[in-house]
């Protein structure tokens, strides 16, 4: 299913847009693209630390208020950004639906499946727009294995891992300062939240949903977070597994995916922060394609990003395109449903050490 309002097109007009916090980063790289677009403008932000939000008022040129109601109630915004802490995105949420405004919600969606249910609600009963901020379906070497996949050029998948990791538990200014509300459980659960909701996305776009999971999840490396490792293994109705590797504390890394088809193989580089981030050889391929009975790989051609921010910085373009052209979001409010359900179950299966099965 998919949240999608009807008759609502913005007109020839930009999309006015509001910014409800700076508390994720990600809004700064979103706001570097959206004062370059001549078809969106930002109108107005609120932040409830007012050092934060005042410092990034003046840096991007517009107004900072210190009453989110302002934001969710100002005429000429006609969407807003929520980029709270997690554990504040129901509430921002809701209050912006309630008020008309458009919506995009950075990851995870909620800390729970209630809370899920509350934000699906407001939207659908407000006919308001939603998409998550689910960058990994902005990538180009992403959507070419999505297509292989759903071509049948793989042939039926056995089993895909995708690793998504980073090194900030490794980063005192992440751990101590404006960022640390990542690391507290109350406000985000924990990093396999935090961080692998991104790769439960990814998943579940390319498979769909699973049936089941089991999973390790613990602190192996720190103790600043409560976790920075996780493993999770899903299984799907057919009988195909899916790996999940989480870690807050990957210093570099390779083969970001591998998708294992009886027809063909595709595997992917280069497509998180730790195999950005580092210097490459000349000759690397972001991502390669191997189908039964060729003679060599095959590389698909597609560009290796410069950093990890290249991924983050796709997603208000699509954004804005769902906004003015009516059409589906790359990622709806289901679907961060199925994230939140996807990484949830996992803490279940690490704290219960048994198998979970799904819907939960």
């Amino acid at each position: 299913m998919a949240c999608l309002s009807k008759d609502r097109k913005i007109g020839p007009s930009k999309v006015g847009i509001g910014i409800i916090s700076f508390a994720h980063g990600h809004v700064n790289a979103y706001c570097n693209q959206l004062v370059g677009f001549d078809d969106a403008e930002l109108v107005i932000c609120w932040d409830d630390n007012q050092k934060r939000g005042e410092s990034a008022a003046e840096r991007i040129g517009i107004p900072y208020t210190p009453h989110v109601e302002e934001i969710i109630t100002h005429p000429e915004v006609d969407a807003v950004i929520v980029t709270c802490e997690t554990n504040r995105h129901p509430e921002m949420v809701t209050a912006a639906a309630s008020n008309g405004k458009d919506i995009l919600c950075q990851k995870p969606m909620a800390l729970s499946l209630p809370d899920c249910d509350r934000m699906i609600e407001a939207i659908e009963r407000n006919n308001v727009r939603f998409m998550m901020a689910h960058q990994m379906r902005e990538d180009p070497a992403n959507q070419k294995m999505k297509q292989l996949i759903d071509s049948g050029q793989l042939g039926r998948i056995g089993l895909l891992r995708r690793r998504h990791c980073i090194p900030v538990l490794f980063n005192q200014r992440f751990i101590t300062g404006d960022s640390r509300w990542h690391i507290d459980p109350e406000k985000n659960m924990g990093m396999f939240m935090d961080d692998a909701s991104h790769a439960t996305d990814f998943i579940h776009w390319m498979l769909g949903k699973p049936v089941s999971v089991m999973a390790e999840i613990d602190n192996v490396l720190t103790d600043v977070a409560p976790d920075d490792t996780g493993i999770a293994i899903y299984r799907f109705a057919e009988g195909t597994m899916a790996i999940l590797i989480n870690t807050s504390v990957t210093l570099a890394g390779e083969n970001t995916t591998e998708i294992y088809g009886d027809q063909g193989v595709a595997i992917q580089n280069h497509g998180d922060g730790p195999s950005t981030s580092i210097a490459r050889p000349e000759n690397a391929v972001a991502l390669k394609l191997y189908r039964d009975g060729d003679s060599a790989w095959q590389d698909l051609g597609i560009p290796i990003p410069d950093n990890h921010g290249e991924r983050i910085a796709g997603i208000p373009r699509a954004w804005i395109d769902h906004l003015r052209n009516d059409t589906l979001p790359s990622s709806d409010a289901y679907d961060g449903r199925v994230a939140v359900e996807m990484v949830l179950g996992s803490y279940a299966s690490a704290k219960s050490g048994q198998r979970i099965n799904f819907p939960l």
